[in-house]
């Protein structure tokens, strides 16, 4: 995107004036295209527990429609990742992990989080840093972006390259600040105690500085807590005045679910570990476990096929990632392992129905590759030769092996 003209708006949140060069018609466009792409970057939706996310959504709405924004489309959504983060995308288009959710004790610090990210999308911090991006790079719109959590991420291509980007890169230290203090506002103007907000921070940051910072990680790098924050937070709250709504019961019943399920995730969290260490059997017997507690995860599944493909059991491994698709069939990285497997199975057909179905929703330089080598093997020259050119375009291994068997089909 090149640009032709810069124009000044008022935050709508903050009522300052700030440079404004993506109007609000793309701003929308932009989260809603990218909102299901970056989820499932990120782990995909937790689907075992649809009401869970039904719960979020009304949590988030209450403060939605107190924000400065309420018009926006608004959406909430559960990820099915331990990694305990939540994100904004434009427009309002809102994650929370799983993983963040457990450690929560009541709905008013639930409300916290949203309210924060909800600040996020209607003060337009995303598309602001995007715009910054855009004027460092000449009109170029994009910062890079890293997934966390993700094997896949350096082999991901086209928008959902965007989406990771605007939800998981780092808010500068005036944009939290600013998310804290509305989100603190929404949350008393939605009827809940705003302790809850200081209550996270202190937190955050005991956690960041000792004893136990592992599990925050991803929250860390993507919203940095300080004392700073901590203090201005409370000095907020004692100017409006603490109590209101904690919610603790209810939110108790409300991820009663999650908690139950918790052992299987631990369980699937271990057998990744020990995988990625080259202990597969133990992994093996990890994941055995967590499919024994949880039978209707499709994650568990696509990991124990994958731990079957690496001790060179396909025909094991294509049942598991079938599996895995029957039961999650929106989640590209099973259909990208099951058409991937496919392959090595020389099962043509299988192979390239799987990868489409895969780039459909997340394109990858990988599935690009490995179609053209299915429609090479198949004589689709032509579709050969369109497919190692998008996969050209990635760069790395990926996209040099996609130049060669270019060029060679060029000769």
């Amino acid at each position: 995107m090149v640009l032709t003209m810069a124009g000044c708006a008022v935050n709508p949140v903050t009522g300052k004036k700030q440079l404004s060069l993506i109007p609000e018609s793309q701003e929308l466009a932009l989260g809603a295209e990218q909102y299901t792409p970056t989820q499932q970057t990120q782990g995909g939706r937790f689907y075992l527990d649809p009401e869970l996310t039904v719960y979020v959504r009304e949590v988030g709405m209450k403060l939605a429609r107190v924000s400065d924004r309420p018009d926006l489309p608004y959406e909430f959504v559960v990820l099915n990742s331990s990694v305990p983060n939540a994100w904004a995308l434009p427009g309002g288009k809102i994650a929370i992990n799983r993983g963040l959710l457990v450690k929560f004790e009541d709905e008013a610090q639930l409300a916290s989080v949203l309210g924060h990210e909800i600040v996020h999308a209607a003060a337009r911090h995303s598309v602001q840093r995007m715009q910054q991006g855009m004027l460092i790079s000449a009109g170029v719109a994009g910062l890079g972006f890293a997934l966390s959590d993700n094997e896949w991420a350096a082999l991901i291509m086209g928008g959902a390259a965007v989406g990771a980007q605007l939800a998981l890169a780092q808010y500068s230290q005036s944009d939290e600040l600013e998310s804290d203090h509305y989100g603190i506002r929404y949350m008393k103007a939605a009827g809940y105690d705003p302790q809850a907000g200081v209550e996270l921070q202190e937190l955050f940051l005991k956690l960041s500085q000792g004893r136990d910072s592992s599990w925050l990680n991803n929250m860390f790098a993507t919203h940095p807590p300080s004392a700073r924050r901590v203090q201005e937070n409370q000095a907020l709250v004692q100017q409006l005045g603490a109590g209101g709504y904690r919610g603790r019961d209810v939110y108790q019943r409300r991820i009663a679910k999650l908690k139950e399920l918790q052992p299987a995730y631990d369980a699937y969290d271990e057998a990744m570990k020990l995988a990625a260490e080259g202990k597969m059997k133990a992994a093996m017997d990890a994941i055995n476990k967590a499919i024994r507690q949880e039978s209707g995860e499709a994650k568990f599944y696509a990991l124990r096929g994958r731990i079957y493909e690496n001790q060179k059991q396909r025909d094991k491994a294509q049942a598991d990632f079938d599996k895995a698709v029957a039961l999650y069939p929106e989640m590209f990285e099973y259909q990208l392992y099951n058409g991937l497997n496919a392959y090595e199975l020389n099962n043509l057909d299988k192979s390239r129905d799987h990868l489409e179905r895969a780039n459909q929703v997340v394109q990858t330089s990988i599935a690009y590759l490995r179609l053209g080598d299915v429609a090479k093997r198949q004589h689709r020259r032509d579709d050969a030769m369109r497919y190692y050119s998008r996969a050209a375009e990635a760069g790395g291994d990926i996209g040099e092996e996609a130049k060669r068997k270019l060029a060679e089909m060029s000769q």
